[in-house]
């Protein structure tokens, strides 16, 4: 499936940011500022070195290596660059040992960094990599920078502080940290919005689907990096996770677990696709959390994935919708037509592989088996792989893209959930949210300008 993807994107989309594998051309949408980065490249670069493709590795190396440019007049997400680019630049960085990648990741960086130049230093949605100058989504409530978007650069800056040697990259995530520590939050959840200009949050919205998810797998991969050194990373993602479980987490009528979505006081009794990467998430966390609740935690990853298995399993194609209800004899299946697509995700999968780490119970892999068929009979087509607009319709149109993540994340986490526990051992590595290993940081005595939570106790 590796091999599909990417030799259809290397004839037809070549150097593009995504494919479409219909019209056998290449595509970008507006989070690259509608310039040829080639997305697809940096994405996969490392699932094709875990997966022994050296030849295209290589090619994906010289390509970057002769045409990856940043000084160019774009308007690109700084959430998703940073964990496409930069995460990709810095695993491929640290598995190949070719120095390239990472002069690449620190050219980035420096793009990205006037991002931070608000009145309260919550980075904008959107930089400018010419000028520098940030804004945010028009869409976002009020106009408010977003807490998955700006949660979700610690793991990436810690480690160009940690190789460059540049404490500011560091700084910056750990400001972000420091502000949402003094603030008051409503019923001790995070609201998803939250103004760079003045500090306040925007409506009170707080969700572990699109929007919040990654704040808090940060939280607690932060702890991990840091060789569980980070103790304030950890207790801000225990705190977090209790409220969650007291607000959000709730079981359907038919017994299923699911995450919900507070919106204005009230759950919104819903679940995205995008939340379902939580089981893999609580099973990761359930080492070293508190009061004895190793199990528990345990327990809740594997109701998670039961919850968003079924919600494969209820559709005709066995691939699960974007969102989900749970209410009026509905349960983990999609109600509205805008929400029945099935965009190539992998959170399904990446809990799957989480819970099979953890367990070793076959389930995880029969499930995942299941997934990958389902993926290869009804997205695969002769210019790759395309998601489906309905995943109830046995007739299904396509959407005609190839997802950068299919390579990145879908892909990888399927190989690993079929290989040995040696492969990527979560004792040396940790994954960013788009599926790039960054390793431990076992710093010893060594303490990094402004780093002082670093250092051995």
């Amino acid at each position: 499936m590796m091999k599909h993807a990417w030799d259809s994107y290397r004839q037809y989309g070549w150097g593009h940011n995504e494919l479409k594998p219909l019209a056998k051309k290449g595509h970008s949408t507006n989070i690259f500022g509608n310039s040829q980065l080639g997305a697809t490249i940096v994405d996969a670069l490392d699932t094709l070195y875990i997966m022994g493709l050296h030849e295209e590795f290589k090619d994906g190396q010289e390509w970057i290596e002769q045409n990856l440019d940043f000084s160019i007049n774009a308007e690109v997400s700084v959430f998703e660059v940073n964990i496409r680019f930069i995460g990709g630049l810095l695993a491929a960085y640290y598995l190949s040992g070719q120095e390239m990648f990472k002069v690449k990741a620190v050219q980035l960086a420096e793009k990205l960094i006037p991002a931070f130049n608000t009145p309260t230093g919550i980075p904008w949605a959107m930089v400018n990599l010419k000028s520098g100058v940030g804004r945010n989504w028009g869409w976002a409530s009020a106009g408010s920078s977003i807490l998955a978007e700006f949660g979700t650069l610690h793991m990436e800056f810690v480690h160009l502080t940690y190789l460059t040697g540049n404490p500011v990259y560091y700084q910056k995530v750990m400001h972000i940290r420091k502000l949402l520590a003094k603030m008051d939050r409503p019923n001790g959840l995070y609201p998803n919005y939250l103004n760079p200009r003045t500090g306040r949050w925007g409506q009170h919205h707080t969700s572990l689907g699109g929007l919040g998810d990654s704040f808090y797998e940060y939280l607690l991969k932060a702890w991990l990096m840091s060789d569980k050194t980070d103790t304030e990373a950890r207790k801000t993602y225990d705190d977090a996770i209790e409220a969650i479980e007291r607000h959000l987490i709730r079981k359907s009528n038919g017994g299923l677990t699911f995450i919900g979505e507070w919106k204005n006081g009230h759950l919104e009794r819903k679940m995205g696709h995008l939340a379902c990467f939580a089981g893999g998430m609580f099973a990761l966390g359930a080492d070293g959390s508190p009061d004895d609740k190793a199990g528990h935690y345990l327990q809740l990853g594997a109701e998670i994935a039961h919850t968003c298995h079924e919600s494969y399993d209820r559709t005709v194609l066995k691939l699960g919708p974007e969102a989900f209800k749970f209410d009026s004899g509905l349960e983990a299946v999609a109600v509205r037509q805008n929400e029945k697509y099935y965009i190539l995700r992998p959170e399904v999968i990446e809990t799957y592989w989480y819970m099979w780490r953890f367990t070793h119970d076959p389930k995880y892999r029969q499930w995942g088996w299941e997934a990958a068929q389902a993926i290869d009979k009804y997205c695969r087509v002769s210019g790759g792989f395309s998601g489906v607009k309905d995943v109830y319709s046995s007739n299904p149109t396509y959407d005609d893209v190839q997802q950068s993540f299919f390579l990145a994340e879908t892909l990888k986490y399927l190989y690993l959930l079929f290989s040995s526990d040696d492969l990527m051992p979560f004792e040396s590595w940790v994954f960013n949210t788009e599926a790039h290993p960054l390793p431990v940081l076992h710093l010893g005595n060594i303490t990094l300008p402004g780093m002082d939570f670093y250092r051995v106790c």
